[in-house]
């Protein structure tokens, strides 16, 4: 069983159920996908929200070896994406001499505002752990308490790890729409719409839109 736990935000609910249908129309391995929604978590983690955090997934993504048991193996992703490859083949990138595998991004945004008018933050390790392979048995530093007290910084920069605990997978499995090179589609793995997804009406005609949008009407077609 594959475990893939997605970030929720109310404000994305569209891009987290058109996500999850583009993991599951691919996979040819049986997937359990967890939303990582504040209002399931209210008896564990009540951390108050800052005006840093852009959704309200920020901090709680961290809570995914907790809700694993800290057993085997997790993925955790943004909900702003779009999987175009078989979940299968990144979960096969497992290494157990790594706590956590994910690309390693040089993401320093020129922007200072993103979608819904949110402000842009810049921090070493950007987008690093929007989509991370999770070894949950060494990823026990991250307990409700710690993951509700600890600084964004140092969770997102993974300071709760070794920095030779921190593998990497390739860069197609999480490309920076309209921040990286535009590559053909079929190179693509992981669409992820960071600044902005054609969900919201002022991305519209934002990089790979076609792509997302064919999937929304897969998604939601009629019976």
């Amino acid at each position: 069983m594959i475990r893939v736990f997605i970030g929720y935000d109310p404000n994305e609910e569209i891009a987290y159920h058109v996500l999850a249908a583009s993991i599951m129309r691919r996979s040819t391995q049986p997937v359990q996908i967890t939303p990582i929604a504040l209002g399931n978590l209210k008896s564990i983690f009540n951390r108050e929200r800052n005006n840093l955090q852009s959704t309200e997934f920020s901090f709680s993504r961290f809570l995914t070896p907790y809700l694993s048991g800290y057993e085997g193996w997790s993925i955790f992703m943004d909900c702003d994406m779009l999987v175009l490859d078989d979940i299968a083949n990144l979960w096969d990138l497992r290494d157990e001499k790594y706590a956590l595998m994910c690309v390693h991004h040089n993401h320093i945004p020129a922007e200072k505002i993103k979608f819904l008018n949110q402000e842009q933050t810049k921090y070493e390790r950007k987008n690093w752990s929007s989509v991370m392979l999770m070894n949950n048995a060494k990823c026990t530093a991250l307990t409700p308490n710690y993951v509700e007290t600890a600084t964004g910084l140092d969770l997102h920069r993974f300071k709760w790890l070794e920095d030779e605990q921190v593998g990497e997978i390739p860069h197609k499995w999480n490309h920076l729409v309209d921040y990286d090179s535009p590559l053909p589609v079929e190179e693509i793995s992981n669409l992820h719409y960071t600044e902005g997804g054609p969900y919201f009406k002022d991305y519209t005609t934002c990089g790979y839109a076609e792509n997302w949008l064919d999937e929304y009407h897969q998604t939601i077609k009629p019976l």
